[in-house]
């Protein structure tokens, strides 16, 4: 380019005094020039940009603020939107397609006003040809009468927006008319401003209130930079329709209503309405991370796989085998109480494991080595909680566990890819909606799609009934005097990518059938719930951040039955997840972490399937199953909780399978008799949720529903569970009703094994492995009813067994290797033992205290240490009968005990059944094979006595 030394700066200062015409033609010199033409965006073509009359600033009204990438892009998308409405010109008969030439090319300006050529425009459109333009000049005019457009025409308020004020009722029955920089009111007569049945309208730059604005299918509109005040645009049955940077304000109904499915006669205006809408930007999300919110929770490097711990007490140490802690001078054992448990009080190991020797063996060279293998439930969540929370220490999930951005959601479902791209109805873009009753209200097989739009401050956002479907992307939703977005009547369609916040009702509530897909929400700091799903509603709930609600994060009743996976749902002040009153949901690897409440709470006839999930960090219980509860617990792994892994009510029937629940602060699973609210932590049922008042009505309008995955369960069930390192007793009962504990590996708790403190009916509790817990294995107190049948009792910190129990029976388990007794029956007991086999090196194989009731019949009792004797009983005791026991003492070094006949229990390749019988590799398992013991001399030598159980 010939620039004549001028530098670039003063040839831009030279051209931005061009209009746009010769801006055109400037570009069309070379490429030089065009590159020029092309850097004065953010100097001419701003300016021209907002100097123009018929729009607004780009980004207005959500963000006037923030400038557009490219101003001379935003002035383009503008410029060839205004001339949308006269695409058909080359569409008409060709009989009068010269005169059309003709009169296009000789448009004509009518002017209206006081001095001009016309006084009204009734008057102006009666002289009006094809295509003229109106041009009203400022002041306000009054039409007394209905205005009907014939031809299509122009009409512009000359000036400033606000200086041209039109009172009138437009029909229009032409093809096409544009309208642009007016403020539009009801006249006297009708509330109707403007209404079209067939053509396609036009507004830019206008100003509607307090009146009506009707289009009829197969007409279309097109509405940019307008504010609608007090004013009600019903577009119904329309094929498609476009409001973009839009202001709805003060409404006292719905600011929009869409209604009818889009018809399917479509006027000359759509296809082109449609190319407009390909060619423009959209919304749809490209790969971000700003979506993403920082979680601190701190990922651990252990894989979920077969965990095998070798423990080495006073011997020498495996080279791959923690040693436990050595007892400090001075500790000592606290001697037995009155219910005869022994309390530890040496410090733990890692793995709950604990010398047996104790100040009394200094002279006793005793060594003891346990080997067994915990293989826990595999959950499909990644990363490892395997190890003990560290105080203080950054969190952070694993990547396997961070939340996919929308884009690469979209990417993975093709489904959800076609509802973000499809456009049909109604197009809400770039629009505000504030101050009023209702936002976007779509209705009888409707369809709407709304994009980057901001509804604050209304009594509700969006509603979506009776068939329709919307498809919401990127708008914010906040402070909401109801629900943010209300579906009811099988409505459905997508909501993705928004942020929904502050609304005084859930963000999401859903009724009624109603199914949509709801992804890549931030759905938080509600007043109530964040979603709903209440009678028989549905919907899939997958990939949100759902978080600091008042109440659930996900409300689920009244036989709602959603599909809840992969959300993160934390910070709640109730629970993470609440199912109510016959509700169901398939509910599968969420993180639900750090919620006030339980971060599963399951009542009233709540019957979910709870699989896979974290459930983590709680301030109260991990999941909670409260009066009456039901459903499937399995594979989750519930972790670091401040009160218990799990909490069960008496009157609940859940089946509680396969779950990882470890270093909970309480109970790894606690099953209670107390009604709702009375137990010390404090779990109050929630309020029913009912946004009319009808809660009670729901149940005439539900069907019932036959789910394959729902097996009946009449007595509930605890099974296959790792229940690990949790602050008190592995399992707490204290139960009115019958319970199965099987198969569970219960290990290394901070109290008991087992409590069993109440058990008005039968309390099974078989083939469970039951180890290195800090006081007893399994505990039994007075009065209750308990089956203790195959199960492997060993290492743990105190007795095998302690029963009070009246009716217990102790069938076929292996107690080996306790610090205390092996069995304690203790004073008003009244117990079986039957076929177990009994080994302690500390104490007895069997004490019995004070007046016991006892039938112990054909048990194998080895022999413990060397000054104590296998079986200690108080004298005249009649009714503890034992007969046909074997007793193993050392009489030489080749004597070798083995388990062989049976193996070592627990024998879990038959315990399981039904459903449980597909997760036999995850079976937790803990196996003993061997007795080996060696003593030179006599029953008394105090030789080293070499002990190893593989």
């Amino acid at each position: 380019m010939e620039t004549g030394g001028l530098p670039l700066e003063l040839w831009r200062m030279i051209l931005a005094y061009l209009h746009l015409p010769d801006l055109g033609r400037c570009s069309l010199v070379c490429r030089a020039w065009y590159e020029l033409i092309l850097s004065l965006d953010s100097t001419r073509w701003r300016q021209l940009c907002l100097g123009c009359t018929e729009c607004r600033h780009p980004n207005w009204p959500n963000q006037p603020d923030v400038e557009p990438e490219s101003w001379r892009e935003a002035f383009k998308q503008h410029y060839l939107a205004s001339k949308t409405w006269t695409k058909n010109a080359l569409d008409l008969e060709s009989s009068i397609c010269f005169s059309l030439f003709r009169r296009k090319k000789e448009r004509r300006t009518l002017s209206v006003g006081p001095g001009h050529e016309f006084d009204s425009l009734g008057s102006a459109l009666a002289m009006a040809s094809l295509y003229d333009r109106i041009v009203l000049f400022p002041g306000v005019y009054e039409e007394q009468g209905e205005i009907i457009l014939k031809v299509p025409v122009e009409i512009v308020g000359q000036g400033k927006l606000g200086e041209v004020a039109l009172l009138a009722s437009i029909d229009q029955h032409c093809s096409t008319t544009r309208v642009c920089n007016l403020v539009f009111m009801p006249a006297w007569f009708s509330p109707i401003m403007y209404k079209t049945t067939s053509g396609h309208i036009q507004f830019d730059n206008c100003n509607f209130e307090n009146g009506h604005i009707q289009v009829h299918g197969p007409g279309t509109c097109q509405v940019k930079f307008c504010t609608f005040k007090n004013t009600h645009v019903f577009l119904h049955n329309v094929p498609l329709c476009m409001l973009e940077n839009c202001e709805f304000v003060g409404s006292e109904n719905n600011c929009v209503t869409v209604e009818g499915h889009p018809s399917a006669d479509k006027n000359w205006a759509y296809k082109y309405l449609l190319g407009l809408i390909k060619s423009s930007p959209i919304f749809l999300p490209a790969e971000d991370h700003d979506f993403l919110m920082s979680l601190d929770l701190e990922s651990r490097d252990q894989a979920w796989s077969p965990r095998t711990c070798d423990i080495v007490i006073e011997g020498s140490q495996s080279p791959t085998s923690p040693v436990c802690s050595s007892p400090k001078p001075g500790s000592k054992e606290a001697e037995v109480g009155s219910d005869g448990e022994r309390v530890a009080q040496t410090p733990d190991s890692s793995d709950g494991g604990l010398s047996p020797s104790g100040e009394d063996e200094d002279d006793e060279q005793l060594t003891y080595r346990l080997s067994y293998q915990v293989q826990g439930p595999r959950p499909v969540l990644g990363g490892s909680f395997l190890g003990p929370p560290l105080p203080g220490a950054s969190i952070q999930l694993p990547s396997c566990l961070v939340l996919n951005s929308l884009h690469q959601e979209l990417q993975k479902d093709k489904e959800a890819m076609a509802l973000a791209s499809s456009v049909q109805g109604c197009l809400i873009r770039k629009c505000l909606f504030r101050d009023g009753k209702g936002g976007v209200f779509v209705c009888s097989y409707g369809r709407a799609k709304m994009e980057g739009n901001v509804f604050r401050n209304l009594t509700y956002a969006v509603r979506c009934i009776h068939n329709s479907k919307i498809v919401m992307l990127r708008n914010d939703i906040y402070r909401c005097r109801a629900s943010g977005i209300f579906l009811r009547l099988e409505g459905g369609g997508l909501i993705a990518g928004n942020n929904i916040y502050h609304n005084a009702e859930a963000g999401v509530d859903i009724r009624k059938k109603s199914n949509p897909l709801i992804l890549c929400n931030q759905i938080h700091h509600g007043l109530r719930s964040g979603i709903v799903v209440l009678g028989n509603g549905k919907g899939v709930i997958r990939n949100n951040q759902i978080f600091s609600n008042k109440e659930a994060g996900i409300y689920i009743l009244y036989h709602g039955n959603p599909i809840v996976s992969g959300n993160h749902i934390f910070k709640g002040r109730a629970a993470g997840i609440a199912v109510n009153e016959n509700g169901k949901g398939l509910i599968t690897e969420n993180v639900i972490r750090e919620n006030q409440w339980g971060g599963v709470d399951i009542r009233r006839g709540g019957v979910p399937i709870l699989r896979s999930n974290l459930i983590c960090f709680g301030y109260s219980d991990g999941v909670v199953v409260g009066d009456e509860g039901k459903g499937l617990i399995e594979g989750n792994t519930i972790y670091a909780n401040k009160g218990c892994g799990v909490w069960m009510m008496s009157s609940s029937l859940p089946h509680v399978t396969s779950n990882h629940v470890s270093y909970n602060g309480l109970y790894g699973v606690a099953v209670f008799s107390q009604k709702d609210g009375e137990f010390p932590g404090g779990h109050g049922a929630q309020e029913n949720f009912s946004e009319d008042g009808d809660a009670i009505l729901w149940e005439a309008e539900l069907e019932k529903e036959d789910d394959p995955l729902r097996r009946p369960i009449t007595v509930a069930l605890v099974e296959a569970n790792s229940i690990n390192h949790n602050g008190a007793s592995g399992i707490f009962v204290q139960s009115i009703e019958a319970l199965q504990v099987v198969a569970n590996v219960i290990h290394a708790n901070g109290d008991r094994g087992i409590t069993i403190v109440q058990s008005s009916q039968l309390t099974r509790v078989a083939n469970n492995s039951i180890s290195c817990n800090r006081q007893s294995g399994v505990k039994v107190e007075f009065q209750c009813k308990v089956e203790l049948r195959g199960n492997g009792i060993y290492d743990n910190r105190g007795h095998g067994i302690i029963t009070k129990g009246d009716g217990t029976a102790v069938v076929e388990n292996d107690i080996i290797g306790n610090r205390g007794s092996g069995l304690q029956l203790l004073p008003r007991s009244d117990t079986k033992v039957l076929k177990n086999r009994i080994h302690s090196f500390r104490a007895y194989g069997i004490a019995v205290r004070g007046r016991v009731k006892a039938l112990v019949q054909e048990n194998i009792i080895f022999q413990g240490k060397t000054n104590k004797t296998i079986f200690q009983q108080i004298t005249n005791n009649r009714e503890c009968i034992m007969q046909n026991n074997k007793f193993l003492v050392f009489k030489k070094k080749s004597d070798t005990w083995r388990l062989v006949n049976p193996p070592a229990r627990p024998h879990l390749e038959n315990s399981l059944r039904g459903s449980s019988a597909a997760h036999s590799g995850h079976k937790v398992t803990a196996m003993a094979t061997r007795i080996t013991a060696r003593v030179e001399g006599g029953y008394h030598s105090n030789r080293s006595i070499f002990c190893t159980i593989l």
